[in-house]
């Protein structure tokens, strides 16, 4: 993992814990301990399929950079239509309060995107390798012959 990703990631984990901390204290408050448990399956759901997704997706275009645009919507996809699938599959529970937990869920996986979101845009990455891959031609002197006005 390059550092400037690893920023990213700590980046998004910044953002979302704070939020998932005072979801799961309003979840608690709101809903007794079922809330409770709810909000830290939230939390914990958050952070498992975020930090795998961004795993994959640094593993994925590790070796092919090109792919980075379509490897990351297609991760977040797959993280967006998991994320409802544990909504639906989780709706009819009786271990959690299922509506803390879906609301848990869904603020802490925006503040996981917002902190992405931000830190990309606020880290200084290079965008071109600053040491050349092949070594540099040396310009050809190529001389002008003088033009003698003979007037």
């Amino acid at each position: 993992m390059q550092s400037n990703d690893a920023r990213i990631l700590r980046g998004a984990a910044v953002f979302a814990a704070p939020v998932g901390v005072v979801a799961t204290v309003v979840s608690a408050l709101t809903a007794g301990g079922k809330g409770l448990i709810g909000a830290l399956v939230a939390v914990a759901v958050v952070a498992v399929f975020f930090g795998l997704g961004f795993a994959a997706l640094m593993r994925i275009t590790q070796d092919k950079p090109q792919v980075t645009m379509m490897a990351g919507m297609l991760v977040y996809t797959v993280q967006m239509l998991l994320i409802g699938v544990f909504i639906i599959v989780f709706s009819g529970t009786t271990l959690f309060n299922s509506r803390a937990f879906a609301l848990t869920l869904l603020v802490t996986a925006l503040a996981w995107v917002g902190g992405q979101v931000r830190q990309s845009l606020t880290s200084k990455m290079l965008y071109v390798d600053p040491v050349p891959s092949a070594p540099a031609k040396e310009p050809a002197h190529t001389a002008k012959p003088e033009s003698r006005d003979e007037t």
